[in-house]
């Protein structure tokens, strides 16, 4: 069959995949066609050599963006960024985060050297700037985002506060002269933060109620609030959410909806061959009373206060005084722990104060103007085993107005969640697809029929890391988890492995020493990247996917570049021969 193929693969690379077919059984038709040429155009052969050499099944339908099999096969064996190129080592520890500009000329790296530095992305990377963050009494850098338009960098680390408190902070540096335009005070650290807009940026702050019971308080601030006039808003309180059993709020990230590309890239060909496959994570509203809600860690059962969380006809404040008083008055033994009684009585306390949830996320026109707030939270330990979203509306995504938030009224305390995902593990990095339609979540999973009766004593997690997808349209896992890498550190510290998504691949560290790289479509693993400690995060470059970066513990960042990009580079480079025959004639002259 004649697929009009373009360009061939290299005849080096086509006599290890003839090594290859030599070891399987392929129909001999194909194997007697010898000539490059002919191969290269037998579409039969190709897809049979592409289901085989990669271990795909064949009820997965070809990438629909591909135009033959052997397109395909050369896509998934020449353009993964798997060379590696160079070695950066101007960081002296170890390297936690790496971010690239939007526009793909600039990238970011964070480290414990407490630097952050600007690197110029060219054919030899270079280093541009680098800035100290010591002086601020920074204990090191830990993240970093480009805004939309590449001219301010948001950067977030570990701040040293009073009595060696350890608190976050974020800065913001322009890239027109790499001066700090203003810091603002981010805790607990691990909100990290995140740009809404080309010039408001969002931080967190954690207000303690109780010894497990406390509220995050997510606010909008303007970049250049140090250099703005006092009759001008510089930050205003987006959201302030209740927070049970000493979880918290981290690793804020903002949604674009407006950016979902039709038609999708991926496929639900797995949902359709098992629909009545039970093996997704559940995925279900807060609050709701769906049976899915049963796939949750199982919590102690707590009759005493149960009837006045099911009784809808008693306050909030009646239940909880009626509460009280039948406890002194020793008509009700509770059965409770004193963390337990904390979390419920917070329960009640919060029953009529919040502010009911926005319109429904799934509504027709959900996905024009808005945009989601995606972070990490919980309800039943302190370790981020949820994924909270709260849709932000148009008026929400500037400082102008009342800085304590508009249209609240005085009984709505706190602002509940849109929507929640449970992961039921420790959920360790998150990623967006380049259309914002896909979170790509690494976690670390708890035992299936855990038991948790200690908010401070969460589960024992898997070393094995699982790599969801929830598409954002429908709040669906979509594929079944990747795995491949492996974490160590146990559950009790707190730790990331930040991970990448490029229009085609989706890639990741790990604590086994290498970064790895999936296609999105085939859900395979396509390579792995050494380093010689922990890989802490990945980047792939936004308009170029077949070069990645990867920071490790080992201090480096290493740049991987794909066979392909590796041959152009070479071929671009002028020969040693001319070289000598030029300075011969120089000679002669």
């Amino acid at each position: 069959m004649d697929a009009g193929v373009g360009p061939l693969l290299p005849d080096s690379v086509l006599y290890e995949i003839f090594l290859y077919l030599d070891h399987v059984d392929v129909l001999s038709a194909g194997l007697v066609c010898r000539q490059w040429h002919a191969v290269a155009r037998d579409e039969f052969l190709w897809k049979e050599l592409f289901y085989r050499y990669y271990r795909i099944s064949r009820e997965v339908p070809r990438h629909p963006a591909a135009v033959s099999w052997y397109d395909e096969f050369q896509r998934l064996y020449d353009t993964i960024p798997c060379v590696e190129v160079q070695a950066l080592k101007e960081h002296n520890d170890q390297v936690l985060h790496l971010s690239f500009s939007h526009s793909g000329c600039l990238f970011a790296s964070c480290s414990k050297d407490c630097t952050v530095k600007i690197w110029s992305n060219e054919l030899d990377i270079s280093l541009q700037h680098s800035s100290n963050m010591r002086p601020y009494n920074w204990s090191y850098t830990q993240f970093s985002q480009f805004n939309s338009d590449d001219s301010l960098l948001l950067v977030s680390g570990v701040f040293v506060g009073p009595h060696n408190s350890s608190s976050g902070e974020i800065a913001v540096i322009s890239m027109e002269n790499f001066t700090l335009l203003s810091r603002v005070r981010n805790k607990p650290y691990d909100v990290f933060g995140c740009w809404l807009n080309e010039t408001n940026l969002i931080s967190g702050n954690l207000h303690r109620i109780g010894r497990i019971t406390s509220c995050s308080v997510l606010w909008l601030n303007n970049a250049f609030q140090g250099i703005e006039s006092e009759n001008v808003n510089v930050v205003k309180r987006l959201f302030k959410i209740q927070n049970l059993n000493a979880s918290t709020i981290r690793t804020v990230m903002v949604a674009d909806c407006s950016r979902y590309d039709s038609p999708d890239l991926l496929l639900d060909y797995e949902e359709q061959l098992a629909a009545s496959s039970t093996s997704t994570c559940p995925v279900f509203d807060l609050g709701s009373d769906s049976e899915e809600e049963e796939a949750k860690p199982k919590r102690m059962p707590e009759p005493a206060l149960q009837e006045f969380l099911d009784d809808g006809g008693v306050t909030a404040e009646d239940g909880l005084q009626q509460f009280f008083d039948d406890i002194m008055e020793g008509r009700v033994r509770p059965v409770m722990t004193e963390t337990e009684l904390e979390t419920k009585v917070a329960e009640l306390f919060v029953r009529n104060r919040t502010k009911p949830p926005e319109l429904n996320l799934l509504s027709a026109d959900s996905n024009s103007k808005t945009k989601y707030l995606i972070f990490t939270t919980g309800c039943l330990t302190y370790s981020p085993h949820q994924i909270g979203i709260k849709r932000i509306l148009p008026h929400q995504m500037t400082t102008a107005g009342p800085v304590l938030g508009e249209e609240r009224r005085s009984d709505e305390f706190f602002d509940s969640l849109d929507h929640v995902i449970d992961i039921h593990g420790h959920i360790i990095g998150m990623g967006l697809s380049p259309d914002h339609r896909y979170l790509y979540v690494n976690s670390r999973a708890w035992p299936r029929d855990c038991v948790i009766s200690d908010p401070m004593q969460p589960p024992p997690i898997a070393e094995e890391i699982d790599l969801h997808v929830f598409d954002l349209k429908t709040m669906k896992e979509v594929k079944r988890a990747l795995r491949a890498h492996r974490a160590y550190t146990p559950n009790e510290e707190c730790f990331f492995i930040f991970l990448d998504v490029s229009r085609d691949f989706v890639a990741s560290g790990a604590e086994d020493r290498h970064g790895y790289i999936w296609d999105r479509h085939y859900n395979i693993c396509l390579a792995k990247l050494q380093h010689d400690n922990v890989v802490n995060s990945v980047a792939f470059s936004p308009v170029e996917q077949e070069l990645l970066l990867t920071a490790s513990d080992d201090t480096t960042i290493k740049v991987w570049r794909s066979p392909r990009m590796v041959r152009i580079q070479q071929a671009r480079k002028p020969r040693p021969r001319k070289l000598l025959f030029s300075w011969l004639m120089n000679q002669r002259s």
